[in-house]
């Protein structure tokens, strides 16, 4: 593990050095505070620190006062070295935000007692860490794709929605659902069921740019949220979808599933007050549309503001 040593002192620098090596340490020195300062917020840092109280440039307790004023940082867990054992000094320096303290000449069996206690809280913080990036994806993705879940992806085209309403930009909503999907439970269970469904999944994510964001919406329905792009882009970008699901079978074990998609599209256009919900709305119509057309294609529907339910279709089957 790396931990970085803060100490003018060039003698105990030595010294504190040979014997971090021994423990089994990476060590990384500073000469003075400045230094010290600018390696821990590299992003790279050390997240174990033994840092002199008194050095030129910033003193120990003033860096522990700053990495402690730090948002969204990993931890750096840091060890005050002092020949100040007074117990004022001592709170002085848990109070400006060090973990613990060793007074000089240190000890080397206390020394490495105090690192321990160090790597043993540094590993609880990472696992608590993992845990809660865990349940946040858990929140927010679907557990079967890995793709946004149904709140997730609402969530995000609200928040494109508003953006592109600000730049001035459009938005293309695609909604998709598989055709026949029953069958493919009802023919060969819902285990191969799952297996198109996730293998659908990815064959969206390809067809996509980096930047669009997919969910699934509900049951084999998954939506897709295309900032800045106009009417021709989506319906272009519905294709590839489309052509990518049903480019080749789904296979699973010894069967090969054929899985064709309909696409329903709408579009935010700037300057018109439409919200998310009659965004999706327009799309699933429009996915109907595609339904009763004989499925496999990707329809549009336009719905303009001043008549909501004036419907104006433009087909794109392939």
């Amino acid at each position: 593990m790396k931990i970085l040593l803060a100490d003018d002192d060039a003698t105990s620098r030595l010294l504190l050095r040979t014997t971090l090596a021994k423990l089994g340490y990476e060590v990384e020195v500073a000469h003075d505070g400045d230094q010290a300062w600018s390696l821990i917020q590299r992003p790279d840092a050390p997240q174990l620190a033994i840092l002199d109280w008194m050095m030129p440039g910033m003193s120990g307790p003033e860096i522990c006062r700053k990495v402690r004023q730090r948002q969204d940082a990993p931890y750096v867990y840091i060890i005050l070295l002092t020949a100040m054992d007074k117990i004022n000094d001592v709170i002085e320096g848990i109070e400006a935000g060090a973990d613990d303290y060793v007074t000089k000449p240190f000890h080397t069996q206390e020394l490495s007692a105090r690192l321990r206690a160090g790597r043993r809280i540094l590993d609880l913080q990472h696992d608590l860490l993992a845990a809660q990036k865990d349940l946040e994806i858990r929140a927010t993705h679907d557990g079967l794709t890995g793709l946004l879940n149904h709140v997730a992806i609402l969530d995000q085209l609200q928040a494109e929605h508003h953006r592109g309403a600000r730049e001035m930009k459009t938005l293309g909503v695609v909604l998709l659902d598989l055709d026949h999907f029953k069958r493919v439970n009802d023919t060969f269970g819902h285990a191969a069921g799952d297996e198109v469904l996730r293998e659908s999944a990815r064959r969206i994510t390809v067809a996509v740019r980096p930047y669009d964001f997919v969910g699934r919406y509900g049951g084999e329905e998954f939506l897709i949220a295309v900032p800045g792009c106009n009417a021709e882009q989506t319906i272009r970008l519905a294709e590839r979808v489309r052509r990518e699901i049903s480019a080749a079978p789904v296979v699973i074990s010894e069967d090969k599933i054929p899985v064709t998609v309909s696409l329903g599209v709408s579009v935010a256009i700037p300057g018109e007050k439409i919200d998310t919900g009659l965004l999706v709305e327009q799309a699933d119509r429009a996915l109907y549309r595609a339904k009763e057309l004989g499925r496999n294609r990707v329809e549009y529907i336009y719905v303009p503001q001043e008549t909501p339910f004036a419907i104006e279709s433009h087909g794109a089957s392939r």
